[in-house]
């Protein structure tokens, strides 16, 4: 039986740096009737070696040729320098899908810019990305959780693959190669899944719109998970493929899931008994979660059976930061209540006590019959001058020993005989009038 393509969307894969291409490449060795490829990178001999129809280097004037060096601070900036060519490349297509490995320059700068350019196309913005190992260090790490952040604000969905995970897949004498194969392979699966899904017409079609509530507007982290088996019951061993997969925890993860999307594909007699074995064990872990269910026939397929499951959450909660308290207002009574005041609200004033002097002032040098001449003066409103006030000394203030703290013990500063940590008015006895 064969499955029609459906004519009516358009979707285009984008691959974007080093490890975006490699994924890439292999979808196109799937052949994906109908699929646009581009390819986007810095690296000349990875673009030199991808089947893609479109490819687009990112290298400029702007470094002189040293690509980007692991700064996605320089893969944004050459992004950004051809924007018009990379919404060029996104005009007319409903579905893009950017694929990328974060952590590095290109893939974490580029794929946000180029998120962004499908978004401005009216594209729906579905992200692939491959997180770093935890050998590649924490700086790497830290970059590609931004760029994931980056990413998740101009895409629908972002589903995350985390290349530490692998390990649980693959023996530990592997081969680096064969380490980095099965994880494009996994992704591959996954984006191959949901392509099969929208683009082929089926027993049971998910449509568009059906796609779009899963993710459009969400913002949300998706887990996917594929798996596929042969034989007389492969639907079994499928789903017990599926539950052991690494990013469904066992099932945990469609537990936590707003909406779930489920694609059954089969070679050969997809039987009713079959796909309902996947969807009981599917429903009894997604809870009130809205699922959609896609299946069809592929002659493509052989005797195998592929169930592809793509979870979206609820996305995280925003941090709020705790609001300073208010301060505190009265109103003003307003010039009808009283009049020569202003309309207003005007903050409370809030009286600050005043630090005390650590200085105490020196015993003045006068005598009780001098204090007394000086009361009299005063008083009668004789003044003899500027000089006769120079003679004057100063009295004495009701001002309270306060203790030096923890300069207590300190030695006191000496110049000259005298002791200048004492203000100055004090030691020379000055008159303040």
């Amino acid at each position: 039986m064969n499955i029609a393509q459906n004519p009516n969307l358009s979707i285009r894969f984008f691959g974007v740096g080093n490890a975006g291409v490699a994924m890439l490449n292999v979808i196109l060795a799937r052949e994906l009737p109908g699929a646009t490829c581009v390819a986007i990178n810095t690296d000349e001999a990875s673009l030199a070696d991808s089947n893609a129809s479109e490819k687009v280097s990112l290298e400029s004037k702007l470094f002189r040729g040293m690509g980007t060096g692991g700064d996605p601070e320089r893969g944004r900036e050459l992004a950004e320098e051809q924007f018009g060519q990379l919404k060029s490349l996104c005009e007319g297509a409903q579905v893009v899908f950017v694929m990328a490995g974060l952590g590095g320059g290109v893939g974490s700068g580029a794929a946000p810019v180029l998120a962004r350019a499908a978004k401005d196309c009216g594209a729906l913005v579905i992200g692939f990305v491959a997180l770093p190992f935890d050998l590649e260090g924490a700086r790497r790490m830290r970059q590609a959780e931004r760029a994931q952040e980056a990413l998740r604000e101009f895409s629908d969905g972002v589903v995350c693959w985390p290349n530490q995970k692998v390990f649980n897949l693959i023996g530990e004498n592997s081969t680096v190669a064969e380490t980095l194969r099965s994880a494009n392979i996994r992704m591959a699966d996954g984006v191959c899944g949901l392509w099969r899904i929208l683009a082929r017409r089926g027993l049971m079609d998910v449509q568009f719109p059906d796609l779009c509530g899963v993710l459009r507007d969400a913002h949300a982290e998706a887990v996917f998970a594929a798996a596929e088996a042969d034989g007389d019951n492969r639907a079994g061993v499928a789903v017990e493929k599926l539950l052991a997969h690494p990013l469904t925890d066992g099932g945990e993860a469609l537990k936590e899931a707003r909406a779930v999307l489920v694609g059954i594909a089969a070679g050969s007699q997809l039987t009713m008994a079959e796909v309902g074995k996947v969807m009981e064990a599917v429903n009894s872990r997604c809870g009130d979660a809205r699922v959609f269910l896609g299946a069809a026939e592929d002659e493509s397929l052989g005797n195998r059976l592929v169930v592809t499951v793509v979870a979206a959450g609820a996305g995280e909660l925003e941090k709020v930061e705790p609001e300073p308290p208010a301060p505190v207002r009265r109103r003003v009574r307003t010039s009808a209540d009283q009049p020569g005041l202003l309309d207003g609200e005007f903050l409370e004033k809030r009286s600050t006590p005043r630090p005390r002097s650590r200085f105490v002032a020196a015993n003045p040098e006068m005598s009780q019959d001098e204090v007394q001449q000086l009361a009299e003066r005063r008083a009668s409103g004789s003044t003899r001058g500027r000089k006769a006030t120079n003679k004057m000394h100063q009295g004495q203030l009701p001002l309270e020993i306060v203790s030096k703290g923890r300069f207590e013990k300190s030695e006191p500063t000496i110049r000259d005989g005298q002791d200048l940590d004492v203000p100055t008015f004090v030691r020379r006895n000055m008159v303040f009038n």
